[in-house]
């Protein structure tokens, strides 16, 4: 081969290595460029990590009494409605103490009655010693005028001054004895008496307590945790079992702190979980920040003051929303591992906002029923041991001041009163 040939060879590669190096330059130029603009106009707006579980509220079920576990309605892995018994403690006790505070009301409530038939008794016993002055102030009167003409002797002028008297000591016997047994009943009835609410009380407090023998789920949700057995003697507070609401479900995405400068309330954030992977997404937003880093929490805090510090970066839980559908067609259980990404294109707003709401986060009325209950059995065995014409509405026609007393000139007459047994407890 000729130099010549030789030369031409050596320019044709190096020819042909300068446009590959161009085009590779060139390739590498526009991928730096692709890239620069997607980090420009997307990336730099998200924000991701992998250290994120899903998280949820674990309701404890406890006693509020103490009792002996009789009944087990459910157990772990399965699910219970609101409301439904999930524990139930032996009532026979409950039922004793139940009976004894109904049959004391029902017998507080005839006292009270008899108190109000008292006072119109006493009345009526006023009327007729005021009547006996009123007689013997006429024979006094008479006989002065018969012994000034010497028509009686002054033995009998005596004897009627002495019956005088002793009408007067009755007469005052009998208002104060009125006015003792109306001091016990001004200003009520059989219904709001002190003595009728105590016992009812009373009665609310053990209908409470034989309630509380069953244990109602608060929420709807999968039993978990169950460590209570049949037979076992519980007392107040103890954990029987947890109902975990898996409808009601959300997730704790741990971010670094230099993520966090850009990330808002209400930002939109997708997320995969490792059970589904990537062909399920989820769409949720952010609900808030936990107010510090999750050492700050630990059961150990990190001691920084001490002399072999390492400076590490530390993350802050940032709690997602997920919506209901989504859960409901593909749920999820508390600490399955999720990946978050987060669109921070909207950065309005403060980064830690002050949000507070005035009604519950969570609630349950599952607990109310009890209440009510106790009310109308309250309510009925008072109405069972009432008479059919309540005494306290004729005793409002009894005056309460010593003049209007002294102005009766009939007694009323108080009908036969049937008293009707005490009602069986429900």
């Amino acid at each position: 081969m000729t130099t010549e040939q030789n030369t031409a060879n050596l320019g044709s590669m190096s020819r042909q290595r300068r446009r590959w190096l161009i085009a590779v330059s060139g390739v590498l130029a526009l991928a730096a460029i692709g890239y620069g603009a997607y980090w420009g106009l997307a990336l730099r707006y998200q924000e991701f990590t992998d250290d994120a579980y899903v998280a949820g509220n674990v309701v404890q079920i406890t006693p509020q009494i103490s009792g002996t576990v009789v009944a087990i309605g459910a157990d772990n892995t399965q699910f219970v409605q609101a409301g439904q018994p999930v524990v139930q403690l032996d009532r026979a006790d409950a039922k004793v103490a139940l009976d004894q505070a109904e049959a004391q009301l029902a017998r507080t409530v005839r006292e009270v009655r008899n108190l109000f038939s008292t006072s119109a008794q006493l009345a009526a016993t006023l009327q007729v010693r005021e009547a006996d002055l009123a007689t013997a102030t006429e024979d006094l009167a008479r006989r002065e005028r018969l012994a000034n003409s010497g028509a009686i002797s002054g033995e009998e002028l005596q004897h009627a001054r002495d019956a005088y008297r002793a009408a007067q000591a009755a007469v005052l016997s009998a208002r104060q004895q009125l006015a003792a047994n109306r001091a016990r009943v001004d200003g009520t009835s059989v219904d709001n008496h002190p003595d009728v609410q105590n016992a009812a009380a009373t009665v609310r407090a053990a209908y409470l307590a034989y309630a509380r023998t069953s244990l109602p789920a608060p929420v709807s949700g999968f039993v978990a945790q169950r460590s209570v057995q049949l037979g076992q003697r519980v007392n107040p507070g103890t954990p029987l079992l947890a109902i975990v609401p898996l409808d009601q479900v959300w997730v704790d995405a741990n971010f670094k702190e230099p993520q966090l400068a850009s990330m808002r309330v209400g930002q939109a954030v997708s997320l995969t979980a490792d059970l589904y992977g990537h062909s399920v997404t989820y769409r949720g937003s952010i609900v808030g920040f936990n107010a510090g880093t999750g050492s700050a929490f630990a059961l150990l805090p990190a001691q920084n003051a001490t002399g072999n510090w390492i400076k590490i970066v530390q993350r802050v839980p940032v709690r997602i929303a997920l919506k209901p559908a989504e859960l409901s067609a593909h749920p999820l259980q508390i600490g399955l591992s999720m990946k978050a990404q987060v669109d921070t294109h909207d950065r309005g707003g403060a980064r830690l906002p002050q949000l507070a709401q005035n009604v519950p986060t969570y609630s349950t009325d599952v607990f109310g029923a009890p209440d009510e209950l106790a009310d109308q059995r309250v309510r009925q065995i008072i109405a069972l041991n009432r008479p059919a014409a309540p005494a306290e509405a004729r005793r409002k026609e009894i005056p309460t001041d010593t003049t209007a007393m002294n102005r009766l000139a009939t007694v009323r007459v108080i009908p036969a009163i049937h008293l009707v047994p005490v009602g069986r407890p429900m």
